[in-house]
């Protein structure tokens, strides 16, 4: 669970119950609170890259969610749904570093009932099932104590027939959605890697270990599940390591009678993305070297350095020979 060291809460925040209730907690434990006129955050260090880094992973902002319209989702979903924004935890190559450079703060958001009034409304609008991604931009289990956003969220899609719920998370603690009724329509997805990438790079977050035990309480209470490894980082002993990974996984969820879903992501950097990381961790480790890499525009107009061609088809065989050993209820969704 996350424990902030610093609050900030947006007075209209507090016309809602939730946001009282946050309000009270947080003086009762004495954590220094600072309340905001508008949703703009202030008085985070401005001229230090990384102390406003450390101070803004260790604050909490109490919101109004203001866009009710909802960002698409590919590949993982139709859309978002926002009940979170940003993550506590601090991984040198997670995306939400460039994304949310200056504003490196998780925001949670009080009004969750009308946050999914209006993911009926897009259902509605559909045909067929409509997949909503609930951590598209943010992890939200380490703040799932303040907020139940997922577990209202599953509660609600459980209830859908032309709705699916999905999101994916680093943390462990899920013991809150062990007992919802959840009419297996939420997909709960784990984030992995190798132990040794994990410790190197993803700093505050739980062992591969915690977040494989974590899913198997999960599996227990019948969630669907699926796990994206990602970024693959193709350095010498990869295919040896990422098989040890796979195995691993083979063993833990051989009792699973349900399909698991994979999702397969290489690693891969923009410019912009490379030098947020080096402001923030001049001493990374990570492969940034563009002339290792090939130059691709993505969907959404920027360009990425990728593996080259040669590169991924290696990797992309690997994986679908491996996980053809794994048995018929493991599956791959993609590989990128």
């Amino acid at each position: 669970m996350f424990k902030p060291q610093y609050v900030y809460i947006e007075e209209q925040a507090l016309d809602y119950d939730l946001g009282r209730q946050l309000r009270d907690r947080f003086l009762r434990e004495k954590v220094p609170i600072k309340m905001l006129k508008s949703n703009r955050v202030t008085g985070l260090p401005t001229n230090n890259v990384v102390e406003r880094q450390r101070q803004g992973k260790n604050s909490l902002v109490i919101s109004v969610r203001r866009s009710l319209k909802f960002q698409t989702c590919k590949p993982s979903a139709h859309y978002q749904l926002p009940l979170v924004t940003g993550c506590m935890g601090n991984c040198e190559y997670c995306y939400l570093q460039t994304r949310f450079s200056k504003q490196p703060f998780t925001k949670i958001y009080v009004n969750i009932d009308k946050i999914l009034d209006k993911a009926q409304w897009y259902i509605e609008e559909r045909e067929g099932i409509t997949i909503f991604e609930g951590a598209a931009v943010s992890d939200p289990i380490p703040v799932e104590e303040y907020t139940q956003a997922l577990a209202k969220s599953i509660e609600f899609f459980a209830a859908n027939e032309r709705a699916r719920f999905t999101f994916v998370t680093k943390y462990d603690d899920v013991d809150s959605l062990l007992k919802l009724s959840h009419n297996r329509h939420t997909r709960i997805r784990f984030s992995l890697n190798l132990p040794s990438i994990i410790k190197k790079y993803e700093h505050r977050t739980p062992s591969l270990a915690k977040r494989i035990a974590a899913a198997q309480k999960l599996l227990k209470h019948d969630y669907p599940l699926g796990f994206i490894i990602a970024p693959i980082i193709l350095k010498h002993g990869w295919q040896k390591n990422y098989g040890a990974l796979l195995d691993q996984l083979a063993e833990n969820f051989k009792e699973s009678s349900s399909q698991i879903v994979l999702e397969i992501i290489s690693h891969r950097f923009t410019l912009k993305a490379k030098d947020i990381i080096l402001a923030l961790h001049p001493d990374t480790e990570l492969p940034l070297d563009e002339s290792d890499r090939k130059f691709k525009y993505g969907q959404f107009g920027y360009g990425k350095y990728v593996y080259p061609k040669e590169k991924i088809k290696t990797m992309e065989e690997f994986f679908q020979n491996k996980v053809a050993e794994m048995g018929d209820n493991w599956s791959i969704k993609y590989i990128i």
